[in-house]
């Protein structure tokens, strides 16, 4: 009982995170979210928890595919194509590793995935500044 009320409290605060944050905090959260689902996916395939490696890789690639359609390809032009192809690929292996149980396929995924967040945390907080104010600027103008 106490780890449901644990999970729900979790969950609620993770939903007031994302309420109050830019949409850089939302990406990166997004991508924690995916780091931590595969971690827990391979966990999962090591102890042989099916049940749970099958939700762990669900959600690990329904945020990938969210982050695949967030992509702005008028703004991010050959960055943006290829996330694309990246976000697709690494939903593919996925796929495989679920089906074949296979840890070196989710390993490839966080190890792709690792150097796309080290990549966004780096983004510098001008640049951050910058395209949040271009992303307002856009929306009062629609």
């Amino acid at each position: 009982m106490m780890n449901v009320k644990l999970k729900h409290y979790q969950k609620e605060a993770t939903k007031t995170q994302m309420a109050d944050a830019e949409p850089y905090q939302i990406i990166q959260m997004l991508m924690v979210g995916v780091m931590d689902s595969l971690a827990l996916a391979k966990g999962s395939i090591e102890r042989g928890d099916l049940e749970q490696k099958s939700r762990s890789i669900s959600k690990a690639s329904s945020i990938i595919v969210a982050l695949r359609s967030s992509l702005d390809f008028s703004v991010g032009g050959e960055v943006s194509d290829n996330l694309n192809a990246l976000y697709e690929y690494m939903t593919e292996r996925l796929v495989d590793a679920s089906v074949a149980k296979d840890t070196e396929a989710v390993d490839e995924v966080a190890s792709l995935f690792r150097e796309i967040k080290s990549a966004w945390d780096e983004i510098p907080m001008q640049a951050r500044v910058e395209a949040e104010q271009q992303r307002a600027a856009t929306a009062n103008v629609g």
